[in-house]
């Protein structure tokens, strides 16, 4: 017959984060579950009425163009590069022309990838209609 050891160190530890999550998703469920019965689905139509004035309210799908999205993660990475040249700059004297030679490969490999992007076009701004 085998049992098990209660005198771990770490077996109430354990316990405790197990029953924390347990009783975590009993509750989050029960929201859930509580809040789908009753919430009231009346007032819908109150929302997307007009507030005293404008327009009359339409559903229109939120795009936003992935080229947004491809522009602010290059401004990022171009970003991110500026803060590696201030510590540089910096130091600039204690570095000599070790540093010298290495920050001007960093720049040459940085406009590498800067000629690069421009030339695929994902510097322009194309009209999605």
């Amino acid at each position: 017959m085998s049992h098990m050891e209660f005198s771990h160190p770490y077996f109430g530890a354990f316990f405790m984060l197990f029953l924390a999550f347990g009783i975590f998703a009993a509750i989050t469920f029960a929201a859930n579950i509580i809040g789908k019965k009753l919430a009231r689905r009346d007032d819908e139509k109150l929302k997307l009425t007009i507030y005293e004035c404008g327009f009359p309210t339409t559903k229109q799908p939120n795009r936003i163009s992935p080229h947004f999205y491809l522009f602010a993660l290059l401004f990022i990475l171009f970003d991110v590069e500026i803060i590696f040249m201030f510590p540089w700059a910096i130091n600039f004297k204690v570095l000599g022309i070790f540093g010298f030679v290495e920050m001007a490969l960093f720049i040459l490999l940085l406009g590498i990838g800067f000629v690069y992007a421009w030339n695929k076009g994902a510097l322009e701004w194309h009209n999605i209609k």
